[in-house]
């Protein structure tokens, strides 16, 4: 039992000056003034402000890459490498290669973050068009597989299956479906690549075949102006769009948020994940490749900061892509915001926005910016 008191929190709507009280891995009461209880672990957040963990919904948690043979792979990530810089939810999955990596270590990788002490999903699927699941069909990967949350697959990209409207509308009714059996939302999450087709199919599948937008969730939507531009108006008919921190943009993607804004994109319908874990080229002054490095995940907590100190949101809307949206987006309910009944994922900032502690399901695992939690591996 954990009572933190005095702190500016962040819903991510701004509640003012707060006591929590924490109980397992549950936000139980928040009142403006909580007794210290015999017992009970009294935490002083004077000063600072305590804002949701955040989610970020496109993390290779078991290694990508792969572009120049077996050596650039990238390796299986580090609780550790999530949680310092304020994950505390993320959502695992593969990407063009789902020959040498397979869903099964991606479920046990799950599994394992979530034994090691924060709360990690996964999307069935990979690039192809091709069946990859666990159980007999996608279908049966939602209803059957907790942690299945969607359905990965790739458009736009020569490393695509180049899929047309009709096979998507059938995926996504095994995601529909399934997520309906299973109580769960279900999204498609759609690679988008830099070929000319863009988003094409996606408004075919909205507007022609009549599929609701809520469960079409396309992912790198910042690669190139030109997408973006297709993106905003994605998010005008009210679909979620997802800028890509990590790796994958035209521009930082805080200039993306504040370019949307301004195109008259809604901010509750954008997101950011990192695509962390990546395998990225290096290239030298003449670009050409001289060696790989993994996508960083620290950039969806950099670019959310970085779009209050440039003045383009006040703190509770720059946390919307890193909170409740994504939460939302994944049919999250007790992810992303503060409040009673909500899961104990937490991160204090000082008074520069910059992170000091992150609690995970109500346990804190990193104090002073220093990791707390120990590991099997540590």
């Amino acid at each position: 039992m954990v009572i933190i008191q005095n702190a500016n929190v962040y819903s991510p709507s701004f509640l003012g000056k707060k006591d929590l009280l924490i109980g397992g891995s549950q936000i139980l009461a928040i009142s403006d003034r909580i007794d210290p209880i015999p017992g009970f672990e009294i935490i002083d957040a004077e000063g600072r402000s305590l804002i949701p963990g955040l989610i970020d919904q496109h993390v290779h948690i078991t290694g990508a890459g792969g572009k120049n043979g077996f050596a650039s792979m990238t390796p299986e990530m580090r609780i550790e490498e999530l949680l310092i810089h304020g994950t505390t939810t993320v959502v695992g999955l593969l990407g063009t290669d789902g020959a040498t990596r397979s869903l099964h270590a991606l479920y046990a990788k799950a599994c394992a973050l979530e034994q090691e002490g924060m709360t990690a999903y996964m999307h069935t699927g990979y690039y192809g068009l091709d069946p990859v699941h666990l159980m007999n069909s996608v279908q049966e990967d939602l209803i059957f597989i907790d942690k299945v949350l969607g359905c990965k697959i790739a458009i736009a990209d020569i490393r695509s299956s180049y899929p047309q409207a009709l096979e998507l509308a059938r995926l996504l009714r095994q995601v529909r479906v399934g997520g309906m059996i299973a109580n769960k939302k279900g999204i498609l999450h759609l690679h988008l690549g830099n070929l000319r087709s863009k988003m094409d199919v996606l408004f075919e599948l909205v507007d022609s075949y009549q599929f609701p937008i809520a469960h079409i969730s396309p992912t790198h939507v910042a690669r190139t102006k030109d997408l973006f531009d297709e993106a905003i108006l994605f998010a005008k008919k009210g679909g979620m769009i997802d800028i890509t921190t990590g790796a994958s943009k035209y521009t930082d993607p805080h200039l993306a948020v504040a370019y949307a804004l301004e195109q008259g994109a809604d901010i509750n319908l954008i997101t950011f994940s990192s695509d962390g874990n990546a395998g990225l080229e290096k290239k030298d002054a003449n670009g050409k490749a001289i060696g790989f490095y993994r996508a960083p995940v620290s950039e969806n907590f950099t670019e959310m900061r970085a779009l209050v100190k440039n003045g383009i949101l006040p703190l509770e809307q720059a946390l919307l892509p890193v909170t409740i949206n994504p939460a939302i987006n994944l049919g999250l309910k007790h992810k992303g915001r503060i409040e009673a009944g909500a899961d104990a994922d937490l991160c204090m900032l000082d008074d520069d926005l910059k992170l000091t502690d992150v609690f995970a399901k109500g346990k804190q695992v990193v104090g002073n910016g220093k990791m707390l939690l120990e590991t099997y591996f540590n």
